[in-house]
């Protein structure tokens, strides 16, 4: 990733142009799924040529990596606000994960399918994390049970890969139950 690139990725760059790109390539996202973020769409999107992009991004997986930090920053802030309204509490946070992710489903895709080593993602990461971890008493190994858990489920729910008699509510309350304190 270009200097630029990294500096949208990790917020630093909340103005401009990069700002826009990411705004126009999250709507497009968004809007469309997946299939419709081409760097030719997000040019078309911004209102110039698609080589123009590249001043700001070097390619599509820097414009994907920004809108993955900007997605685990939300997740962040949402599971803070969860974890201030009920402290310690995994259910609380679990169904505000949840909610976040039903809300957003191709952000979040898009964002938690990104390479787990780019290193401009893991300050977010671990501030998106900060919460679950508290909830179970700093614990990373039943953390990482908890957020396998909570993803598997949300993934699985969004890919629709449930049959349609399960019961997602019972499911997720069984799953909740086990992780609470």
């Amino acid at each position: 990733m270009t200097d630029l690139a990294v500096r949208a990725a990790t917020g630093s760059l909340a103005t401009g142009r990069p700002r826009q790109i990411v705004s126009a390539a999250r709507a497009l996202l968004e809007e469309e799924g997946p299939e419709a973020l081409t760097m030719r769409r997000l040019a078309e999107r911004v209102g110039f040529r698609a080589s123009s992009l590249y001043k700001y991004f070097p390619d599509k997986s820097s414009v994907v990596a920004a809108m993955a930090a900007e997605m685990y920053r939300e997740t962040a802030a949402v599971l803070t606000a969860a974890e201030a309204s009920a402290p310690g509490s995994f259910p609380v946070l679990a169904t505000a994960y949840r909610a976040y992710a039903l809300a957003h489903p191709h952000l979040y895709l898009l964002a938690t399918g990104c390479r787990p080593d780019l290193p401009a993602l893991a300050p977010d990461r671990r501030k998106a994390a900060a919460p679950l971890y508290r909830a179970v008493a700093g614990d990373a190994d039943r953390a990482r049970a908890a957020w396998a858990f909570a993803h598997g489920m949300v993934v699985l729910e969004l890919n629709g890969r449930f049959p349609p008699e399960a019961d997602l509510a019972e499911a997720w309350t069984a799953g909740i139950t086990a992780f609470a304190r």
